[in-house]
Order: structure tokens, then sequence, then C-alpha cells
């Protein structure tokens, strides 16, 4: 794991260098959430809404909305595909996001529309994170995670 002004980011994950990360798992499903950079750009999660399992998203298009008190956006998909499980765990307590972004606060999994492609917008490995140090500088981010 890499760590950089405090933020962990796994080599081993895909990013899309802005704020989503994905994991391909091994029954072809696709886990999805925000990195650590992002929680801490935006404050305390204090609401999120994730789309319905079933629900079809287009690429770019948002599989969850956050809301923090300084922050509201969406997190967009970056390959199209179907919702086949939610965090519920997240739905009940947002903050886990501020709490460990990569394990307990993943937002969906999803079935990618064309597996082969899913992550043809995606980075990985050290090009990812050096992406991701220029993303952290540019905002100036020092990353922090909220306890319960």
């Amino acid at each position: 794991m890499s760590q950089y002004s405090g933020c962990e980011l796994p080599e081993d994950l895909y990013y899309d260098l802005d704020y989503v990360w994905a994991r391909p798992e091994a029954n072809g499903l696709v886990t999805v959430g925000v990195t650590d950079p992002a929680q801490s750009f935006a404050g305390r999660i204090l609401r999120i809404r994730i789309k319905p399992v079933g629900k079809h998203i287009a690429i770019g298009r948002q599989v969850a909305t956050l809301e923090s008190g300084k922050w509201a956006g969406g997190v967009p998909l970056p390959f199209e595909g179907e919702v086949v499980a939610r965090n519920e765990a997240l739905l009940a307590t947002p903050q886990l996001i501020n709490i460990d972004p990569y394990h307990d606060a993943w937002i969906a999994q999803l079935r990618p529309e064309n597996p082969e492609q899913a992550f043809d917008l995606l980075s990985t490995g050290a090009d990812a994170i050096n992406a991701l140090h220029e993303w952290i500088d540019r905002y100036g981010i020092q990353c922090m995670r909220c306890t319960e």
C-alpha cells in the first residue's frame, strides 16, 4: 500500500484519477468506492444514496450520491453495468467512508455490461499512484480518517 500526504493508495486497485476506485472480483463483478483523498476532500459524509439493485447505469452516470457539510456530488461509474449489490451498512452509517474507504465502505458491486472493457478508462499501478499524488497536490489534501 502506497501512502502520500497521509492518504492510503492501494496499488492493486483501479482508479479514475479523480475520486473513484474499482476492484475486480473473482466472480466477474466489480466493486466500486471512493478514494481516501476524496473522502478527506469531501469532509464528514452525512448522507449517501446508492442506486438500487437491478438498476442499469450508463458509463459516467452516478452509482451513488454523497453529501457532507461542505460538499455534495455524485460517484460516476467508469463503465456501463448493473448494480447487483449495494452496501446497506453504508446507507445506515455513511461516515464509514471517512473511516475505511477501501474495505467496509465500498459503495456497490456491479456486473459490467462489457467485462473486457470495464477497466479501459481506469488506471492502476505506479502510473495511477503518481497521478493520484498530483491530484492530492493540486487540491492540497492532507488525508485524515474519522473514528467512530
